[in-house]
């Protein structure tokens, strides 16, 4: 049983497109962190705020540990976090869209 789930969840062979989704999501959403904070605008996330300071810290946070987490989870029990990254990139990108005009 236990090698079962080890092979379903742990690879991308199953439910590729939520894994991909949930990392690409993630992907965006600290892209679009790192343009407002060039473009002068600040972090709300107080633990993202301090993670800004320490470049190499936020990359391990914002990237590898979505990509661990795609890795290790079945790919349905990601379709809530799928749901609310897309609404954060959504905000992000209205926030962006009304500082630039």
């Amino acid at each position: 049983m236990v090698t079962n789930w080890w092979d379903s969840s742990a690879t991308f062979k199953r439910c590729t497109l939520e894994k991909v989704s949930f990392i690409l999501l993630s992907l965006f959403d600290l892209t679009l962190t790192i343009l407002a904070i060039n473009l002068g605008l600040s972090e709300i996330n107080p633990l993202v705020r301090y993670l800004i300071q320490i470049p190499l810290l936020l990359l391990i946070i914002k990237l590898a540990i979505p990509v661990l987490i795609a890795w290790i989870m079945p790919g349905k029990l990601l379709l809530p976090s799928i749901a609310l990254l897309a609404l954060i990139v959504v905000w992000n990108i209205k926030e962006l869209v009304i500082f630039l005009f």
